[in-house]
This record gives structure tokens, C-alpha cells and sequence, in this order.
């Protein structure tokens, strides 16, 4: 069970609409790279995980995605809250808003709905783990490169807290990484899967 606080975890105060910008960064609401996908990877990666610690930290960062997630979806509201259509009209973020007006759709900036394929989940501690420093990176990339396209300063210092918060979340599995890594002998070690392969806490 989740205790909710009813606060972002970083206060999002945009003064000027920009339909431009939140079609950029919606991406990190839906994208392929997004909150969405990280905080449904970590959560479901926790069930076959082996080791408590390492639960304990794919739990960790899941639930400070979906802290994230509310963050992306507050900054996407302030940039759109209040358009006129005139703001609206010729940009890219028009397409958006005829299927979805304002409202916070998880999609990509490609406009791509969100999908659980983006989500990896394969069972087998190293190979998640893998996955989810690679998806760390994206992600931080993909911040990296709105904050090379925005101007708006109140927009970048959020952007800049969770593109912190990624390079953090990268730390936290190279430690999981670890955990797992110093579970798993030399004979073991990416030849087969302690928790199907009996013979693999022995050694293969």
C-alpha cells in the first residue's frame, strides 16, 4: 500500500502558456521513454526479484516515478490551461487537442499513445536490471533534449529536477546491479537463472 501526500514532489509554477512546449514534453508523460513506462517497469519488475534489497529499491524508484508522472502531467496542464484558440491554432499541439482538448493523455511527442510494450519485464534479475539502467539514460537523454528546445525558465527548473532525479535512479540499479552480481557466483554469472536452474546455486 501507497500513503498519498496531496503535494507535488516539486512545486510546478509555469506563467506562460506555450502548446509548442507541452507537446514536447508530453513525451515524458507517454513516451516510450517516459514516467509512465518507468514507474509500471520497476513495479512489476519487483515480484520475481530475488533479493529484498533489491525489491526494496525497484519499489523506491517505481513510486517516485509515479511522483514523476504528476509532475510531467502538472507541467503539461500550466503550459495549456487557459489557451486561446488563436495560441492553438498551426501548432503541432493543435492535432492534440482536437482528440483530446486540454486533458493529460499519455502519449508520445510523435503523438503514439502510450503502450505497455515499452514496458521491459523479463523475470531474470540481470536482464531487468539492464534494462532499467538503459532506461534511466533515455530518459535522461529525452530530458536532455527538451530542455536544448525550451526557453522557459519556471518549464527548465522542473525539467532539470527530474533530469537529476534520472542520473540518481541510474545510481540506485548500478547498486541493485551489485546486489544481484554478488549473489551469483562465476559459474553462474549470466549462464543461467538461479531461480529455474536448481543446478545454478551450485554452480553450472
Amino acid at each position: 500500500m501507497w500513503l498519498y501526500e496531496k503535494k507535488l514532489q516539486y512545486p510546478v509554477k509555469i506563467k506562460n502558456p506555450n502548446p509548442n512546449l507541452a507537446g514536447i514534453i508530453i513525451s515524458q508523460l507517454g513516451g516510450p521513454d517516459g514516467e509512465m513506462g518507468a514507474s509500471m517497469r520497476y513495479l512489476h519488475q519487483r515480484y520475481s526479484c530475488p533479493y529484498d534489497k533489491v525489491t526494496g529499491i525497484l519499489t523506491d524508484v517505481g513510486t517516485e516515478e509515479l511522483a514523476h508522472l504528476e509532475i510531467v502531467a502538472a507541467i503539461i496542464h500550466q503550459l495549456t490551461k487557459n489557451l486561446s484558440m488563436d495560441q492553438i491554432e498551426g501548432t503541432p499541439f493543435a492535432t492534440y487537442f482536437v482528440d483530446h482538448t486540454n486533458g493529460a493523455y499519455p502519449v508520445s511527442a510523435a503523438g503514439v499513445p502510450f503502450d505497455m510494450k515499452y514496458v521491459g519485464v523479463k523475470g531474470d534479475i540481470l536482464t531487468d536490471l539492464h534494462e532499467d539502467l538503459a532506461a534511466e539514460q533515455k530518459a535522461r537523454t529525452t530530458y536532455d533534449n527538451i530542455l536544448r528546445l525550451s526557453d522557459d525558465p519556471d518549464v527548465n527548473d522542473v525539467i532539470k529536477f527530474l533530469r537529476q532525479r534520472e542520473i540518481v535512479h541510474f545510481q540506485r540499479f548500478g547498486d541493485a546491479m551489485r546486489i544481484a552480481q554478488d549473489n551469483l557466483n562465476s559459474k553462474n554469472f549470466y549462464a543461467c537463472n538461479p531461480g529455474f536452474d536448481k543446478d545454478c546455486k551450485k554452480g553450472c
